[in-house]
């Protein structure tokens, strides 16, 4: 799937660093689960991107957030995860993270397997979502005028 031409223009503010790590996330997701849509928050504090099969952020099966110095790498319901090796961070409710310095240490295989998880338990008793065929959209979902992170 091409990133949304505005998604682009939103990772100009932030270091290459950063970008490098988040457009290979990116390119994880999207070639291990081509159907998925890309959800896009121009946020206050980070650039939120959600992978769903629906429009709907409450089917997202994980996430991106990019802040100055790191991407984290997250799963909306990573508490129902199965243990792994991988030490997930979150103490709330859902959603557990891994925070991503730079691509080439991350776990990238035992995460396939994690994503893969993680969509079948954001589709489960959803056949609408399981039963999806067509290629993912990159949307735009809102986007902040104020912003304490970088400004593009």
């Amino acid at each position: 799937m091409k990133p949304n031409k505005e998604l682009i223009k939103f990772l100009n503010c932030y270091n290459k660093d950063v970008v490098q790590v988040a457009l290979k996330l990116r390119s994880l997701i999207t070639n291990t689960i081509p159907q998925t849509n890309e959800l896009i928050w121009d946020n206050y504090n980070a650039l939120a991107i959600a992978y769903s099969k629906s429009e709907q952020l409450k089917d997202a099966f994980c996430h991106i957030a990019l802040y100055s110095k790191y991407v984290n790498f997250g799963f909306n319901r990573g508490a129902e995860l199965s243990p792994n090796k991988i030490k997930l961070e979150g103490k709330g409710k859902l959603i557990r993270h891994i925070k991503v310095f730079n691509y080439e240490s991350f776990p990238k295989e035992e995460v396939v397997k994690l994503i893969h998880e993680a969509v079948g338990i954001s589709e489960a008793g959803k056949s609408s979502l399981s039963e999806k065929k067509t290629i993912g959209k990159s949307i735009v979902m809102s986007k902040s005028e104020k912003k304490i992170r970088p400004k593009n």
